[in-house]
């Protein structure tokens, strides 16, 4: 039995007429005589009591019509159900006011309107955002970190200067280089911290420094004990604070990373959008 044979009993059962049914299902009246009595001949009822008079449903019909209202309106359903069903998950770093973040969104929505997006925001902690714990779909994050498994893709890189307080004599400068912080406490994530990526914060050296886990503590460390932190140029830090470019840091790479042999058509769409979305420099944009 297909849906389209029982839209066809719906529509005679409610116009009581063949030829209007017909005429409102746009084909021939032959053919939906025809649908109907095959529909008959397969529940081995008859649904239509049919004479001169015309046409009147059989409590057959009656039950056949209400069961196949809520049958056929399921599923109309049925498409949006399983569209609201379809997720995407995208990690992300806690500093994600990067305005290609922005013009990837828009981009996405329009790409695929009806996956619902799912924002996981991850602290410093862990510059996978949850990818490899398999609790994202795909992560818009920084580099360098452990690629075990992993696929990464770079969007951008970004020059690195060093957040100190506005009245470090450090402050007034131009530039830096890291030879200049060295006698400096830095800021420093938990023990069980990705070690490629503290490392690449700390200058690639070993320092000491407060503990912390997001971008607010980092930058409350520099406020308060006179910290160094780093940060990306173009991230606007408060009026008590100051970004001073390092020369000789490596840049900070944004990029976007997923599970090796993915599959998922949604992360591969994911992935060309972020590389239109991302081309351009951000320190440039903000100027």
């Amino acid at each position: 039995m297909e849906l389209r044979t029982l839209r066809y009993f719906v529509a005679v059962a409610e116009e009581l007429h063949f030829g209007r049914a017909a005429m409102r299902l746009q084909m021939s009246q032959p053919p939906l005589s025809r649908a109907i009595k095959q529909l008959e001949r397969e529940l081995g009822a008859t649904l239509f009591d049919r004479s001169a008079a015309g046409v009147a449903l059989t409590p057959a019909g009656v039950v056949l019509l209400q069961e196949a209202r809520a049958l056929l309106e399921q599923a109309d359903q049925l498409p949006a159900r399983v569209r609201g069903a379809v997720s995407f998950t995208i990690g992300m770093l806690g500093d994600s006011t990067d305005p290609g973040a922005s013009r990837l969104a828009a981009a996405y929505r329009q790409q695929h309107p009806d996956v619902e997006v799912r924002i996981r925001e991850a602290d410093l902690t862990d510059p996978t955002c949850g990818l490899r714990a398999g609790l994202v779909d795909v992560a818009l994050t920084r580099a360098p970190f452990d690629e075990t498994g992993l696929t990464v893709h770079e969007l951008r890189a970004d020059p690195v200067g060093a957040v100190l307080r506005a009245d470090d004599p450090l402050a007034q400068r131009d530039q830096l280089k890291l030879a200049d912080l060295a006698d400096r406490r830095w800021f420093q994530f938990p023990a069980d911290t990705d070690p490629i990526w503290q490392s690449y914060w700390n200058g690639g050296q070993h320092r000491e420094g407060s503990v912390v886990r997001s971008v607010q503590e980092c930058l409350q460390a520099v406020l308060w004990n006179g910290t160094v932190g780093l940060s990306p140029l173009g991230h606007n830090p408060p009026g008590e604070l100051t970004v001073v470019p390092i020369v000789d840091l490596p840049p900070s790479r944004v990029v976007v990373s997923w599970k090796t042999g993915e599959s998922n058509p949604l992360v591969q769409s994911f992935v060309q959008l972020a590389s239109t979305a991302y081309q351009g420099q951000w320190p440039d944009e903000r100027s």
